[in-house]
């Protein structure tokens, strides 16, 4: 079988304008594809140089490939379930910052090179004070990032019209004010020098972006069958949702340059992601925690299943349109679009999301997620929401356990062992109280100050309601005891 190449996408040459750091499937299933969308209707113009930035691994695939690759989108259009496969043709070339340390920074002389893309992880972004100029590359990314912004300063002679625009993705608040933050302080601990300083906070845009969409990466175990679908074989082949937001905040207006939404992009520009940023953790990953563990102990095991379940289905439509968005600020026909999406998505019949991986530290992002639904609620309605209320005596439910094994706290669902991981302080605390008198593990939890920050006892009604809920939940099962609030 043909391996997938430029010759078969009938790639056309286009300008370097973007280079990313990062080359793994994320990158490649949403900023990559978008970019793909924009040339392809002449809005944009532009291909991406992929920057391998970390020392191991190699990019044979991509150079056997000529870096054209197939992004594979699968889930639920227009109410319907459907594959939507797409060459990527924007990726011209990609570069170890490594091996060919004078390659990766001989891109930092193109001079149609006007964009960084970044997705480093979380812990990529970060201040290394070790970190040395010296190094080729040096070993931190916004070490590397500020020796690249360095040398095109040169090269240019600190041309204020060779300035670039970071869009970093990883998943940190304010990723591009960090990345900003991390970089000038290279800037000093190097003696770079103010005039280079001043080129970076005048010439230079550190945006910060908020990024959605589930990609699923590599499909390893049914690769073969992908192939003779598609007629060809393609070893960097990435699957993901059809669903997309890209949220870019940034303190100069950007999108001239970068006409996204023109192309009919889900991307949006903006001097303030944090309401977009709220309604996706409260609503999205909201959605997610209040319900997944009262799922999990009515016998379901994915996500999918839970949308099936008319029960859990209703208890989570209530929970998102009657108690979270009547406490965000944005307008509400634009919340309950995004609602509807969230619903969408979560019914998509390709993604097989396991519940116990979503219950992973289910404290904090209660803590995260659902708290600050509750709290908005009461102050605006002065009582309690009540499915909200009940995700809370369900966490209760899901976490008990009063044996800690291999760092995780053994519950028992039917009869079956089920892990629940947490931080260890959490775990204990659960192995140590769960089975105390309902109202004093209630108290016991709503006033742990380390896990919500502030005692809950103190929202009025809450305590009652908890253990009135927890006591159902014992005394009549998950399902008997959710039926009843929904």
């Amino acid at each position: 079988m043909e391996i997938l190449n430029k010759a078969m996408t009938n790639k056309k040459e286009r300008p370097i304008r973007v280079v990313q750091f990062g080359e793994g499937n994320f990158l490649r299933a949403f900023v990559d594809y978008m970019i793909d969308i924009a040339n392809e209707q002449g809005k944009f113009d532009g291909d991406i140089v992929l920057i391998k930035p970390i020392s191991f691994g190699n990019l044979d695939s991509f150079h056997r490939q000529d870096c054209q690759y197939t992004v594979s989108l699968r889930g639920m259009v227009d109410g319907e379930a459907k594959i939507l496969n797409r060459q990527v043709t924007s990726v011209a070339d990609a570069v170890d910052a490594y091996e060919e340390y004078d390659k990766y920074m001989g891109l930092a002389e193109i001079d149609t090179l006007r964009f960084v893309v970044s997705n480093t992880t979380e812990a990529g972004i970060v201040y290394d004070a070790e970190d040395k100029f010296e190094l080729n590359p040096p070993k931190s990314f916004p070490g590397k990032l500020t020796k690249f912004l360095y040398h095109r300063y040169e090269t240019f002679q600190g041309d204020m019209d060779k300035g670039l625009v970071m869009l970093p993705v990883e998943l940190i608040d304010d990723n591009g004010i960090m990345l900003k933050k991390c970089v000038m302080q290279l800037i000093e601990l190097w003696n770079l020098g103010g005039e280079f300083r001043t080129w970076v906070e005048e010439a230079c845009v550190f945006t910060s972006t908020l990024v959605d969409r589930i990609v699923t990466g590599y499909p390893r175990d049914t690769i073969e069958e992908e192939w003779k679908a598609l007629g060809y074989e393609d070893r960097i082949l990435v699957t993901g949702e059809p669903f997309a937001l890209w949220v870019i905040e940034s303190p100069k207006d950007i999108s001239g340059e970068l006409p996204l939404p023109e192309a009919g992009l889900p991307v949006i520009f903006t001097d303030n992601q944090k309401p977009y940023k709220q309604r996706k953790v409260r609503i999205l990953n909201g959605a997610h925690t209040s319900f997944v563990l009262a799922s999990y102990l009515c016998g379901n095991d994915i996500v999918k299943q839970s949308m099936e379940d008319d029960d859990i289905r209703n208890f989570m439509t209530k929970t998102i349109f009657d108690e979270v968005i009547p406490t965000l600020t944005l307008p509400e026909a634009e919340l309950k679009e995004f609602a509807e999406a969230v619903i969408t998505r979560f019914n998509n019949p390709y993604v097989k999301h396991a519940l116990l991986s979503i219950s992973l530290n289910s404290v904090s992002k209660w803590r995260a997620r659902c708290m600050p639904s509750l709290l908005g609620y009461v102050e605006k309605f002065g009582k309690l929401p009540a499915h909200l209320t009940f995700s809370l005596a369900a966490l209760m439910a899901f976490y008990h356990g009063t044996e800690i094994r291999d760092k995780a706290l053994i519950g028992h669902r039917d009869g079956q062992e089920y892990n629940i991981l947490d931080d260890m302080e959490v775990l204990e605390f659960f192995r140590d109280n769960c089975e105390k008198d309902s109202r004093v593990f209630v108290e016991s939890f709503l006033g742990n100050e380390s896990f919500f920050g502030q005692n809950l006892n103190q929202v009025a009604g809450l305590t009652d309601a908890v253990t009135a809920y927890l006591e159902n939940i014992k005394t009549n099962g998950m399902r008997a005891a959710l039926c009843k609030i929904s």
